[in-house]
């Protein structure tokens, strides 16, 4: 009878996990098909989710657009370096404030935090002001450089770096070893976990920036693929089957990532759910 509940179970939570994934993929899944229809069927009532007819000439149209490869590369490219960038700024600021102790400790540490619950929004206008004043308008630093450093990230790591034992740091001091050689050869390469998880969240976030890029950058030669993909909307109002096979293309670099990395997700978010 207890075999019986355990599969009986088994299957409702499977059936769950099917219906959360379904409705989670579907937007997707309907882009993608969207991208085989005509322009004028998109959108078209009453709602058809297979077209008509399977047109591949929208996703051909695209990939031959020089510009299109331009972006995703252009952004992507933007996008690794942010994210490395990110990992190396945030995870030596969440080492000074998890194991050293200096003056003013507790107040810089309540400032960063402080950071976190100021929208986004509320300081695009000063942060346009001071990236024009350095003149950095129009280059990939000012799409890089201005959100490097994260208070949520810095607070994430430095979370983890409190649950390592203090035994490993205090051995390796006594053996002769400085704070960066303790930094670099212990808790780097037991970061592995949370790294991918804020490695893949700086990621995200810069390959979903749009505001920031349309405000910043003007030249077509370092348009971001969400800025790209905006001109369909605007210059090419019509031509939402290149926007739909545009946007799905789009998604694959993203999808891939996940793929490649879906374990060190879960092993990540196990290791926040502990903390």
């Amino acid at each position: 009878m207890s075999n019986n509940k355990a599969i009986f179970g088994k299957i409702v939570l499977h059936a769950i996990g099917i219906l959360v994934a379904s409705i989670a993929l579907f937007p997707l899944l309907w882009m993608a098909i969207a991208g085989f229809k005509a322009k004028t069927e998109v959108l078209s009532t009453p709602f058809r989710f297979f077209p008509e007819r399977w047109l591949v000439g929208n996703y051909i149209s695209i990939l031959q657009d020089s510009m299109f490869l331009k972006s995703m590369i252009i952004t992507f490219g933007g996008a690794v370096l942010f994210a490395a960038l990110s990992l190396a700024i945030n995870a030596s600021a969440a080492y000074v404030f998890a194991r050293l102790e200096f003056r003013f400790k507790r107040v810089l540490w309540v400032y960063v935090i402080m950071t976190m619950f100021i929208p986004g929004m509320a300081i695009l206008v000063t942060s346009f002001i001071v990236v024009t004043k350095l003149q950095m308008l129009d280059t990939l630093a000012v799409l890089v450089l201005p959100g490097v450093a994260s208070a949520g990230h810095m607070f994430f790591i430095r979370q983890f770096y409190l649950n390592i034992p203090l035994a490993l740091e205090e051995a390796a001091l006594i053996d002769g070893a400085g704070r960066f050689k303790i930094f670099t050869h212990i808790f780097l390469p037991m970061s592995y976990p949370v790294f991918v998880i804020v490695g893949i969240g700086s990621y995200l976030g810069y390959w979903n920036s749009f505001v920031w890029p349309t405000m910043t950058i003007t030249n077509v030669n370092l348009f971001q693929i969400m800025q790209y993909l905006a001109t369909f909307r605007s210059e090419r109002g019509t031509e939402m089957g290149m926007l739909m096979a545009g946007s799905s293309l789009a998604a694959v670099p993203t999808i891939v990532l996940f793929l490649i990395f879906q374990k060190y997700i879960i092993r990540g978010i196990k290791i926040s759910g502990l903390k």
